[in-house]
């Protein structure tokens, strides 16, 4: 698995790098910073937790 740009609304907001079996997310703009660097099972998870914030 490689790394994967995660975008929001059109708009990139941070990467998921693979960590072990699950996805490590690296944000990249301040709103979504409270996800930083935590692990979710795929990359759809990621976004449902930034629509959630």
């Amino acid at each position: 698995m490689q790394k994967q740009v995660i975008e929001f609304a059109g708009e990139p907001v941070g990467i998921v790098i693979p960590d072990n079996d699950r996805l490590k997310f690296i944000a990249v703009k301040f709103h979504v910073h409270d996800l930083d660097e935590q692990k979710f099972d795929s990359a759809d998870d990621v976004r449902i937790a930034i629509r959630d914030l």
